[in-house]
């Protein structure tokens, strides 16, 4: 299976540690590294070093060693009291690094308020058009249920996004409300003077 891995100059540059490059995003390929840290910054769960692999698409022990390096630099925790190792990043860090970039990215507070509706009006469609209240009420019913594969792979995709939108929702009320806490240092300098 082939994935295509499309990163921001921002993703690049955390991913080459701030050097510069003068390739553009069209000369270079992300590396197997590049798509362990990409992958490992983006997982909502615990996930073992061969579920990362899998997904990055490389081999298992240089996945495992990208992944304690990201460990050591403190991007991502491991968690070795269970049957099987995991990682995990610091999802304080990563709310707040977001929030962030929401903060600079030249978005208004307006703009940001919108989506917030959108994004819970879709939750809205969701809960209605399956009758259910969560991402796993909605997997349950592919259970319960007579339907083709199709259907269960749809509803098992829905409750993927609907998990995935709950934390984006998190995300830009926590921008929202804390919009001018999260300026950056030259505007609250000017707002004070």
């Amino acid at each position: 299976m082939s994935r295509t891995y499309i990163t921001t100059p921002h993703e690049r540059w955390c991913m080459t540690g701030g050097e510069s490059s003068s390739e553009g995003p069209m000369e270079r390929q992300p590396t197997g590294e590049d798509r362990v840290r990409m992958i490992a910054r983006q997982i909502s769960e615990p996930r073992t070093a061969n579920w990362i692999a899998s997904e990055a698409n490389w081999s298992h022990e240089p996945t495992k060693r990208a992944l304690e390096r990201l460990v050591e630099n403190g991007v991502l925790h491991r968690d070795d009291t269970g049957a099987n190792m995991t990682y995990f990043p610091d999802y304080r860090r990563q709310a707040l690094n977001e929030a962030i970039r929401l903060r600079d990215s030249g978005h208004t507070v307006e703009d940001l308020t919108e989506r917030l509706t959108e994004m819970n009006a879709q939750i809205r469609k969701w809960e209605a058009e399956f009758d259910v209240e969560s991402p796993n009420q909605l997997r349950g019913t592919t259970a319960g249920q007579r339907l083709d594969v199709t259907e269960e792979n749809r509803r098992r995709e829905i409750a993927r996004e609907w998990e995935q939108l709950r934390r984006r929702i998190e995300i830009v009320g926590f921008a929202i409300r804390e919009w001018d806490f999260l300026a950056p240092a030259t505007e609250r300098g000017e707002s004070l003077r």
